[in-house]
């Protein structure tokens, strides 16, 4: 989740893209984002596949506590 909220907060900016730390984000995230932008509807240009990730990831958590609780 700190991983999609960096990568969000970084596109803010301009920084190199070729950097290590915008690789590093790049690569743990896009298998996450990625699925989620290809099934959104094109937003313009603001993209909220990041945010919906981290509502899916923050129900993930939610539902394997609930299950580990039982």
């Amino acid at each position: 989740m700190w991983a999609v909220i960096a990568r969000s907060l970084l596109s803010w900016f301009p920084i190199d893209q070729s950097s290590p730390l915008f690789q590093v984000l790049h690569r743990v995230t896009e298998p996450i984002v990625e699925p989620i932008r290809r099934v959104m509807p094109n937003t313009g240009m603001i993209d909220l596949s990041p945010m919906i990730a981290i509502m899916v990831i923050i129900g993930m958590q939610y539902m394997v506590a609930s299950v580990v609780a039982v």
